[in-house]
C-alpha cells in the first residue's frame, strides 16, 4: 500500500529557492531542481502557438530524453518576448551550467508570469552563485514556493513503494492557480523519482498519467503559454529495470497518477478566488470523445460556474451548457444529478424540492452527474467556480 510522508525529499534529488528580486520584493521567486547525477526525463508542453522561449528551448532538450537539472523563474513568463527572449533563457541557462559545471543542454528552463515581460537576466545571474550553493535535500518545498504566482499554497505530492524489489519515491510539485485549460493546464510540474525506468517507459507512462490527471481539469477554459510538464528518474533506487509491457510497470503507473491526481485536484481548489470543488461526469456516450467534449461544455460555461459560485440551484444552465456542445444525443434519454438527486429526464425538470438543492450548492465540494442513455463511454472533468475574486485577481495581475 502506498503511504504519504511528511518529510519531502527524493534520493538523488537537491533543490533551492530564492529571492532575486524578479517580483520586485522579497518572496522567493527563483528555483532549481538538480539530479546528483543525469536522469532519464520525458515532458509534455502547452499547445498554444505563442510558446514560451523556456518552452521552445525545453522541447528541442527533451529529444535526447535526459536531463538533470530544471531552474525555473516566477514573476515573468518570457513568453512574447522574440529572438531577445530566446537569448535572455539561454543566458540564464549558460550560467546555471557553468555554476553546476555540467553540460548546458542538460539544462531544462521554466517561466511563469506576465506575457510580453522582459526576463531580468542580471539579476538572476546574479542570484546564480547562492541558488546552487543552497541546494540540499531537503529544498524541495523552498523550489515550489519559488515559483508560485497567485497560488495561495504550495502543491507537493509524495508517494513511497515497492517496486521492482526495491522501495522508490516519487515527488512532484505544482505551481498553477489560473488559465486553467486542457493541453494541461496553466501550469508548471515537475516530478522527481529514484526509479530505474527505461525511456521509452518513462515517456509512455508519463504521457498516459498527465492524460488522466492534469488534462481533465478546468478551471476558466484559458491556454497559457508557458505549460510544461517534466519528470526526472535518476535510478538510483536501484530496482529491477522498468521497461514497457512489465506488469512492476504498472504499479509505478498507479503511484504516479496518484502525485498527479493529487497535484491537479489542489491546482483546481486553489483556481484563482475559487470557493468551490466540482466534478462533472458524463456517462452514456457513443465515444469518450463525446463525453469528454460534453464535460468540457458544461465545465467551461461562465453561467454554470457562478450559479455554483452563488450557490443559486439553477440547473437549467447545465442543460444549456450541454445542449450547447454539438455532440449527438437524443433529449429524452438524458438525465442530470446532483450529488443522488435527479433534477432532470425525459426533457422535463423533476420539480426536486429547492431548498435540498440549494443545499447541495452551498457545499465546498458538488458532484454532477449527467447520463446521456446512449452509450458506454464516460468522461470526468474536475473545475472551480467563479467568482468576485477571480474578476479581482486577473483584473489586476500585470499591475
Amino acid at each position: 500500500m502506498t503511504k504519504k510522508f511528511n518529510k519531502i525529499s527524493v534520493p538523488g534529488f537537491l533543490a533551492n529557492g530564492i529571492s532575486v528580486g524578479i517580483k520586485g520584493g522579497t518572496a522567493k521567486d527563483l528555483g532549481l531542481i538538480y539530479s546528483t547525477i543525469p536522469a532519464k526525463a520525458a515532458a509534455l508542453f502547452t499547445k498554444n502557438t505563442f510558446k514560451a522561449a523556456p518552452v521552445l528551448i525545453d522541447m528541442e532538450r527533451i529529444k535526447k530524453g535526459m536531463a538533470q537539472a530544471i531552474i525555473t523563474n516566477s514573476g515573468c513568463a518570457n513568453a512574447a518576448t522574440g529572438k531577445e527572449g530566446l537569448q535572455d533563457a539561454l543566458a540564464v541557462s549558460a550560467a546555471l551550467a557553468k555554476q553546476l559545471k555540467i553540460k548546458e543542454d542538460l539544462i531544462l528552463l521554466g517561466s511563469t508570469g506576465v506575457i510580453g515581460k522582459k526576463l531580468p537576466v542580471k539579476k538572476i545571474e546574479a542570484g546564480m552563485s547562492k541558488l546552487v550553493k543552497g541546494l540540499n535535500d531537503s529544498g524541495i518545498e523552498d523550489a515550489e514556493t519559488a515559483m508560485m504566482t497567485t497560488d495561495k499554497y504550495p502543491k507537493i505530492a509524495i508517494r513511497k513503494g515497492i517496486v521492482g524489489a526495491k522501495e522508490i519515491t516519487i515527488c512532484g510539485i505544482a505551481k498553477g492557480a489560473g488559465m486553467m485549460e486542457p493541453n494541461m493546464a496553466t501550469l508548471l510540474t515537475y516530478v522527481m523519482t529514484d526509479a530505474l525506468i527505461d525511456s521509452k517507459a518513462l515517456n509512455t507512462v508519463f504521457h498516459q498519467a498527465i492524460d488522466a490527471t492534469f488534462n481533465t481539469i478546468s478551471v476558466d477554459g484559458c491556454m497559457s503559454t508557458n505549460d510544461t510538464a517534466i519528470v526526472l528518474a535518476n535510478g538510483l533506487a536501484g530496482n529491477n529495470p522498468l521497461e514497457r509491457a512489465q506488469a512492476r510497470l504498472q504499479r509505478f503507473r498507479d503511484m504516479l497518477c496518484e502525485v498527479l491526481n493529487e497535484l491537479s485536484h489542489s491546482v483546481v481548489k486553489d483556481g484563482e478566488g475559487a470557493t468551490k470543488f466540482i466534478s462533472i461526469l458524463v456517462e452514456g456516450a457513443k465515444s469518450r470523445s463525446d463525453a469528454r467534449r460534453a464535460a468540457y461544455a458544461i465545465a467551461n460555461s461562465n453561467l454554470v460556474k457562478t450559479a455554483f459560485f452563488g450557490a443559486d440551484p439553477n440547473w437549467g444552465r447545465v442543460i444549456a451548457a450541454l445542449g450547447a456542445s454539438g455532440i449527438p444525443m437524443e433529449k429524452e434519454r438524458v438525465s442530470l444529478f446532483f450529488g443522488d438527486m435527479m433534477v432532470y429526464a425525459q426533457e422535463t425538470g423533476m420539480n426536486a424540492n429547492l431548498n435540498d438543492l440549494r443545499k447541495i450548492f452551498q457545499k465546498d465540494r458538488i458532484d454532477v452527474r449527467v447520463s446521456l442513455g446512449g452509450g458506454d463511454k464516460s468522461y470526468c472533468v474536475y473545475t472551480s467556480d467563479l467568482s468576485h475574486d477571480y474578476v479581482k485577481i486577473n483584473a489586476e495581475y500585470s499591475t
